[in-house]
C-alpha cells in the first residue's frame, strides 16, 4: 500500500477515476490549484492527497459554483488554517511541558480548542 503523499497515479488514471478530462487537471495545475510531482521524464504523478484536493475542487465548482479565483482563495485559507492548527498543537505541547514543571495550575495555562475545522458542503 502506498502512503497518502506518495505520487503514484498517472494523469490518465486520475482523470479516469474522477471522470474528468486530463486537460482539466493540466488547467488546475496551470492555475496553481494543484502541484503534482514529476518524474525525471516530466510525467505528472499524483498522490492520494492530490486526488482528495482535486475532489474538493470539483465539488466546489460543480456543486457550489465557485470559480477558479474563489477556489484559490479557499485553498489558501485552508492551508493557513492547517498551519495555525499545527502551531496551536505545538504550543499546547510546549505549554503542557512547561506547566508540569512550574507552579502554575494546568487549567490556568492551557490553550484549548474545541476541534479542528472541516470543510462542510451543504447540499440543497
Amino acid at each position: 500500500m502506498h502512503s497518502y503523499d506518495e505520487p503514484v497515479y498517472l494523469i490518465s488514471v486520475v482523470a479516469n477515476m474522477l471522470d474528468i478530462h486530463p486537460q482539466t487537471l493540466r488547467q488546475y495545475e496551470k492555475e496553481g490549484l494543484i502541484s503534482p510531482s514529476r518524474t525525471q521524464g516530466k510525467m505528472r504523478l499524483y498522490s492520494q492527497r492530490d486526488i482528495d484536493k482535486i475532489k474538493m475542487i470539483l465539488k466546489l465548482t460543480r456543486e457550489l459554483g465557485v470559480n477558479i479565483a474563489g477556489i484559490d482563495i479557499i485553498l489558501q485559507m485552508k492551508e493557513k488554517m492547517d498551519a495555525m492548527h499545527a502551531e496551536i498543537d505545538e504550543l499546547k505541547e510546549k505549554l503542557s511541558k512547561t506547566s508540569s514543571d512550574s507552579s502554575i495550575a494546568k487549567n490556568r495555562s492551557m490553550v484549548t480548542t474545541k476541534s479542528k475545522y472541516e470543510v462542510i458542503i451543504f447540499n440543497e
